[in-house]
């Protein structure tokens, strides 16, 4: 499977996308192109004349299409409350970050009264497409959760099998990755992924077939698995790599991106809704790529 299928499962969805600080000419540019993809409406929040500015300057057919609605807000802060508000309100599918701080943006969208939590973990949830590779690999959490702790994984599990599942993939495996695969008690990566492979063998987490602790090699390599004698469902064949910590999960996200040249769309989960929550430095193909992945989880939410 290729990021491509994302994009055609995302066509002629009817989502609405609210964002936050929305006048910034690179993100409409990804707003264009999913527009004339027909993947989406938009609600932009943001300066409203500065909006127009840009638009007139860049997709002045925008302003026509039909496409998109422009909300004037007073700063960013502003535009973070009312872009929640209108998801947290059902008027649209899913909240996407603009010229916006993330600190600002999280902010409202775990406001207690305000915003969109669930109770629930928020975990980042990137899938990757890795050329030569033959299907797509999901990393989690490479951005949110610092030192996560056995109940968090098993939260960041759910997070990302959910959004697996959105892409077709009916019984997610997750590889729980640490620096080896035998159970070493002075590490704790491999002590709490003996203990999550067996909540999934005793139908405590559900949903996905489990297998830990495994190296990253021995998780995605057949031939790797085979030579340190493994044998799993999971081995080798892992659709979604559970990392044991942000510097690991920061580091193999960005070394798939740059070393290997990977493409990549990536989500916050566990919200009432999918959160784009790209960086600038992140390529125009990544934010829709990114912006698929929420439409197929708003989409699987709802079905």
């Amino acid at each position: 499977m290729k990021l491509d299928k994302i994009l055609e499962k995302s066509v002629n969805t009817n989502a609405t996308v609210a964002i936050a600080a929305a006048e910034d000419p690179e993100l409409l540019r990804v707003v264009a192109e999913a527009a004339e993809r027909n993947m989406a409406n938009f609600i932009l929040f943001g300066n409203h004349d500065a909006l127009e500015a840009i638009i007139d300057s860049h997709r002045p057919w925008l302003k026509n299409s039909g496409k998109i609605q422009i909300f004037h807000a007073v700063d960013s802060t502003d535009a973070a409350k009312l872009a929640v508000e209108s998801v947290k309100n059902k008027k649209a599918d899913i909240l996407m970050k603009g010229n916006v701080p993330t600190a600002t943006l999280l902010k409202a969208v775990l406001h207690k009264e305000l915003g969109l939590r669930t109770g629930r973990v928020l975990s980042h949830v990137a899938v990757f497409e890795v050329e030569g590779y033959d299907r797509l690999i999901t990393v989690t959490d490479a951005a949110m959760n610092l030192q996560p702790n056995l109940e968090q994984k098993q939260q960041i599990i759910h997070n990302a099998v959910q959004i697996v599942k959105s892409i077709g993939v009916d019984i997610p495996k997750v590889s729980l990755i640490a620096a080896v695969e035998v159970v070493n008690p002075a590490m704790q990566a491999t002590l709490d992924a003996a203990v999550l492979t067996q909540m999934n063998r005793r139908g405590q987490i559900t949903g996905c077939n489990i297998d830990g602790p495994l190296a990253l090699d021995n998780a995605i390599s057949i031939h790797a698995a085979k030579q340190k004698g493994i044998e799993s469902d999971v081995a080798g064949k892992a659709d979604i790599l559970l990392v044991p910590n942000i510097e690991s999960g920061n580091v193999l996200y960005k070394s798939l991106i740059y070393f290997a040249n990977a493409k990549v769309g990536a989500i916050i989960a566990g919200a009432k809704a999918p959160i784009v929550l790209t960086s600038r430095a992140d390529s125009a193909e990544s934010k829709v790529y990114s912006l698929a992945l929420a439409i197929c989880a708003a989409q699987n939410k709802q079905s």
